[in-house]
């Protein structure tokens, strides 16, 4: 165990968490939303720093991130837990697991120096903290950042944006990409994932601001979030913080307790990609339909194919120094 970052004592033993939007309340021998942060005795640990449930060397397209270093391969590391609850998560046997299982904590022990290695080792370009949501393991993965941005190694967060504004400003320095989920409006936020989506919001503006590179991603589930206000609001949003931020609508799939759906139809996606060009967004992708035209990168300018993708694979990337080798128009991203 270690002690929890953003925290405060209390009266009686209780402590208030200051990690994520939840605010947790927690009094002594009880955890938070999270189920990895635990007041012992009028102080809060982390259950998780260094129990790392999964390690994977992933293509940096799979995040989604696909104005970041593209081509090339980020190692990816995930604890359990999670402080939504999403009816959807495609991730859940290791995301509710503490929850599900009376507050099991399992994973392999290992030290920010350790991930470090092996992500030098094995020739990532980045190390993603991803498959859950990393606000949860965050003294983890903040020290895992520190000492990869000292090594010359990006860093990655795959995130539901409810981390806090004094989290963010500690985190944003060492930080080089983060994917951030916008699920949909805030009834959704509410009945489907037990939060509320301002603070994500704010979030995605604060990363922003604090020169941290942002992609938004919104999986659309039929009859939940794709109506065209939906669609149109999100899209709207977006571009009010940044026109050239990367959205990726992307298909769902029937999974954990979401089951009475089916999968997104592809034409609902290209409405949807044609909603954020309509908004005015320069980049709109379709993920979880490889083959299907939505996942190229075109220049915002010229519109020249300049990156040309199959599900997380490059065929073809012809942008040279960041810019439209058509053009020459400056494409917004993290190229080197």
């Amino acid at each position: 165990m270690k002690e929890a970052m953003f925290y405060e004592k209390l009266d009686e033993k209780k402590v208030r968490c200051f990690l994520c939007a939840h605010h947790c309340l927690i009094k002594e021998g009880k955890r938070g939303i999270c189920y990895v942060r635990q007041n012992i005795e009028g102080t809060l640990y982390s259950l998780v720093y260094g129990r790392i449930v999964s390690m994977n060397i992933d293509p940096i397209e799979k995040k989604p991130l696909f104005h970041f270093q593209p081509g090339s391969t980020s190692f990816s590391i995930a604890a359990v837990g999670c402080n939504f609850r999403c009816e959807h998560c495609q991730n859940f046997e290791i995301s509710q697991y503490p929850k599900v299982h009376e507050g099991e904590i399992f994973g392999q022990q290992v030290t920010p120096e350790s991930i470090v290695d092996a992500a030098k080792r094995n020739g990532c370009k980045s190390i993603s903290y991803t498959y859950t949501e990393p606000t949860i393991f965050f003294e983890f993965a903040y020290d895992c950042a520190r000492l990869a941005h000292e090594k010359g190694i990006k860093n990655v967060f795959v995130s539901n944006g409810y981390t806090t504004p004094e989290a963010t400003r500690v985190i944003a320095p060492y930080l080089d990409g983060n994917n951030i989920d916008l699920k949909g409006n805030d009834d959704f936020y509410k009945k489907i994932c037990g939060a509320k989506v301002e603070p994500v919001k704010e979030t995605i503006k604060l990363m922003k601001e604090l020169g941290v590179w942002v992609e938004v991603t919104t999986l659309i589930i039929p009859d939940y979030n794709d109506s065209e206000d939906d669609l149109r609001e999100i899209a709207e949003f977006i571009k009010s913080v940044d026109p050239f931020i990367p959205w990726h609508v992307t298909q769902f799939y029937p999974t954990y307790k979401l089951l009475d759906k089916p999968r997104t139809p592809v034409k609902t996606l290209r409405r949807a990609r044609e909603i954020g060009f309509e908004s005015g967004l320069k980049y709109v992708y379709e993920g979880n339909v490889p083959g299907e035209g939505g996942e190229n990168t075109y220049c915002h300018q010229c519109k020249q194919l300049l990156i040309k993708r199959y599900g997380f694979s490059i065929i073809e990337n012809r942008m040279k120094n960041g810019k439209c080798t058509a053009c020459g128009s400056e494409i917004k991203g993290v190229w080197s």
